[in-house]
């Protein structure tokens, strides 16, 4: 838990210092003004929908303040994580605001904000499985599992040798998916990002436990955007450190983070 806190802690330094609804479908009819912000909708507690099925999230709030500074309005557009790449190259989506790491894979198609957010990989048990886990070496003989599109299948797909000791790798559409695997004995470990595991275990204590390993390695979540579309990423991150420097951010993490 307390390396956890240091995680969203990094949030503080590095901005003051500096960065089931519809799914993707065709390019939306552009309107002045407006602009398609694509998200996982069901990545709690970044973006994802709550009881009523409104979409709320840490990024979300971020969002939705930047669009009222701007002076315009942002429309969340729920994708498929793993076609990322197709939504913001489309023009399906302007923006992809949703807990996206900056790594490498996706700069080839995206440019990005200042990070805002440190970001790690961790593992996941069933609260009643008593396996050692202190390092990727003990994945070995084990069904391995994590969310399609996500940081952590990029890393084990090119991580070959360490996949070669799984006793199998599967991924699925969403990390809700994943949850549900997990607990129904699909898979023996889930490897996820730290704050969804997280904020699983405040709903499901008596179902899964986390076990402290860092998999791969820290990313920095990032707002990304079109590889040409400087102007775009110019104007939110002018209104996003506008939010940092009046306090605005630090309220809103804590909402999230902090108050919970």
């Amino acid at each position: 838990m307390k390396k956890f806190l240091a995680v969203l802690l990094i949030l503080t330094a590095t901005i003051f210092t500096g960065c089931g609804g519809e799914k993707e479908a065709s390019a939306p009819k552009k309107t002045d003004g407006v602009f398609f912000v694509g998200i996982d909708d069901e990545f709690a507690p970044m973006t994802f929908r709550d009881e009523k099925g409104t979409i709320v999230g840490f990024d979300i709030d971020l969002a939705k303040e930047a669009a009222k500074r701007m002076g315009v309005t942002f429309n969340f557009r729920p994708i498929d994580w793993n076609g990322k790449e197709s939504a913001i190259t489309s023009g399906s989506v302007d923006m992809i605001w949703s807990a996206c790491d900056i790594i490498d894979e996706y700069k080839e198609y995206m440019i990005f904000s200042k990070p805002y957010m440190d970001n790690r990989q961790i593992v996941l048990l069933r609260v009643d499985d008593e396996s050692k886990i202190n390092s990727e070496s003990d994945f070995a003989g084990k069904i391995v599992g994590t969310q399609s599109g996500s940081n952590s299948e990029t890393y084990i797909k090119e991580s070959e040798d360490l996949k070669k000791t799984f006793k199998d790798f599967k991924t699925y559409r969403s990390v809700k998916d994943a949850f549900i695997a997990l607990n129904g004995g699909e898979i023996d470990l889930l490897v996820v990002d730290e704050i969804a595991a997280l904020y699983e275990l405040k709903k499901s204590a008596d179902t899964f436990k986390i076990v402290d390993v860092t998999v791969g390695p820290v990313t920095k979540f990032g707002i990304g955007f079109r590889k040409n579309d400087t102007e775009l990423r110019d104007r939110v991150q002018k209104v996003f450190d506008s939010m940092v420097e009046d306090g605005t951010v630090k309220k809103i993490y804590e909402k999230w983070f902090h108050a919970t």
